[in-house]
């Protein structure tokens, strides 16, 4: 049984609470949040921000950060689709999904070995490599918004199910491509509970020199974190554009901040060693429904950029407090009792 400090230290139950406190307010003022068109459209914006959250939350419980991600994505999806497009492609949606995984794999093995084997900061590494790679996309390939191929656009079109509202006479429809983020769910999680590799990687991030010495292969795990991230970036791109049914290179720029806060705000520590899956799926849904639903709410939607800057500083605060309520906790459960021999 969970003691009440123990309950206070985890994030999920506050921004479960939040959650529910501010889906009750939107409903409260506009009647429309508990429809099923707007719990699909929700669902919809979700799914490209929490396939990012899943990478960005690995990278941050290793005591790392990555604001490369979004860059990778961009331009692995964008090459992806200008090559095809060239060939004319029509075949199956594998061969995109395999080729932009492919491309954004090269680019997180070259984060991966800067950080790695070379030792460099994982910030630093990351802002170079994110202008490198934008500045590629746009320079040397002259990017721009164009068609996707066939089989992408027909992979947009594919829905589980459609909700309609009836009093507004509005429809929402469910993408398939949401599969493609629980099945990322379902494998991050057996990885990070059930093998050695996930462990190593939470080990990494509480004591670096400790999870060396206690045998961890530290560059091997760096390496396959940030090639990982890659992987997960290049699909997260075609998952993009088959959504929007264009290949926009700059759509995905921009999307490092919120995906961040989501991390931290779902309890990722942001000096490593702890996080979970359902802290930051509860982060991604509470900002998702903060920059979808504020216009139901009348507020201007530029109040997002706030919004997002003021989750960031209060979840890094709730964060440090819940780090020093566990550290009082660990130290009352070790001094001595009253009477007892030192």
């Amino acid at each position: 049984m969970l003691s009440p400090r123990r309950v206070l230290g985890r994030s999920e139950p506050w921004v479960f609470a939040a959650i529910v406190a501010l889906s009750l307010l939107i409903q409260a003022r506009s009647g429309q949040f508990f429809t099923g068109n707007n719990l699909v459209d929700l669902a919809r914006a979700l799914v490209v921000p929490a396939l990012f959250s899943i990478g960005c939350m690995m990278v941050i419980v290793s005591g790392g950060i990555d604001v490369s991600f979004t860059a990778i994505a961009s331009l692995a999806m964008y090459v992806t689709d200008k090559t095809l497009l060239a060939r004319g492609y029509d075949g199956t949606v594998l061969l995109p999904y395999a080729m932009s995984a492919g491309l954004g794999l090269l680019m997180g093995a070259l984060n991966g070995f800067l950080i790695a084997f070379l030792r460099l900061p994982t910030l630093i590494v990351t802002l170079g490599t994110s202008s490198l790679y934008t500045g590629l996309m746009f320079g040397a390939f002259a990017a721009s918004a164009s068609d996707v191929p066939p089989s992408i656009a027909a992979h947009g079109k594919q829905i589980l199910f459609t909700a309609v509202n009836s009093d507004l006479g509005l429809t929402s429809t469910m993408p398939a491509q949401i599969l493609i983020l629980a099945g990322v769910l379902v494998l991050v999680f057996f990885l990070l509970r059930y093998t050695m590799l996930g462990r190593g990687i939470y080990a990494i991030g509480g004591d670096e020199a400790a999870a060396e010495r206690a045998g961890f292969n530290v560059r091997a795990i760096k390496m396959f974190l940030y090639c990982f991230v890659g992987v997960l970036a290049g699909v997260t791109g075609i998952v993009r554009i088959s959504m929007i049914a264009y290949a926009d290179p700059s759509t995905m720029l921009g999307m490092e901040l919120p995906v961040i806060a989501a991390v931290v705000l779902g309890g990722t520590r942001v000096t490593g060693g702890v996080g979970t899956l359902t802290g930051t799926t509860l982060g991604v849904a509470l900002m998702t429904i903060l920059a979808n639903s504020l216009i139901l709410m009348g507020v201007p939607t530029y109040w997002s950029r706030a919004f997002t800057g003021a989750v960031i500083i209060i979840g890094t605060g709730v964060t440090a407090w819940q780090t020093g309520l566990t550290r009082r906790g660990g130290r009352a459960l070790s001094r001595p009792a009253t009477g007892a021999p030192a």
